[in-house]
């Protein structure tokens, strides 16, 4: 039995974190929670999360999911008539879902659900390392930003958040495109379901 896809989703808020990385003028609030899953079986673990894992979409269920926001203000500075952004302050909430064993597990079984869930960690930390790309890159992009005869700012604001977005929508690419590899038939994560599933 095959489980619905991992994923990767993108908002705008923010999410609560646990801990704090500071990169730069960026700063990295990572949440990490878990869902508790079952079973003495490979299959069992598979159905257990099958049913209780995050929701992806409105029906599926994901085996773990990577979820993130981000948030920018800005130092401006007016100099003749123009704007300038100083210096440009992003903050990535990151937020990564995983299955949690609550059940005892066979030697045998805890192997396999220990490479598994390295896998599974190792695919959502990838989401998570393109997230922290987007925001690296959007940094870049803003920081030095000057527009002329533009007194109230506004000019630059509305170019900052053009870039922004432009930023992210490239970067939402190379999500996609990453699990468009993970997942496709005879891919990474058919391979660690079939692992963890044979008996």
């Amino acid at each position: 039995m095959r489980l619905h896809a991992l994923s990767v989703l993108a908002t705008v808020g923010v999410l609560c974190s646990l801990t704090s990385v500071a990169s730069a003028e960026v700063k990295v609030l990572v949440k990490t929670k878990t869902y508790d899953i079952s079973g003495t079986t490979g299959e069992a673990l598979i159905e257990s999360m099958d049913r209780n894992g995050p929701r992806h979409g409105f029906m599926a269920r994901a085996i773990a999911q990577t979820s993130y926001t981000k948030d920018w203000d800005f130092d401006f500075v007016q100099i003749k008539g123009s704007c300038r952004i100083k210096q440009a302050n992003g903050t990535l909430n990151l937020s990564f879902t995983y299955p949690h064993v609550a059940s005892a597990l066979l030697p045998a079984l805890d192997k396999r659900w220990a490479r598994f869930f390295t896998g599974v960690r190792t695919h959502e930390e990838t989401h998570g390392a393109i997230a922290r790309e987007m925001m690296k890159a959007t940094e870049k992009s803003l920081t030095g930003l000057t527009t002329p005869d533009d007194t109230q700012c506004s000019k630059t604001r509305r170019e900052a958040r053009r870039r922004i977005d432009a930023i992210f929508d490239e970067y939402e690419g190379k999500q996609n495109a990453f699990d468009a590899r993970e997942h496709r038939e005879g891919g990474h994560v058919e391979y660690l379901v079939d692992a963890l599933a044979k008996s």
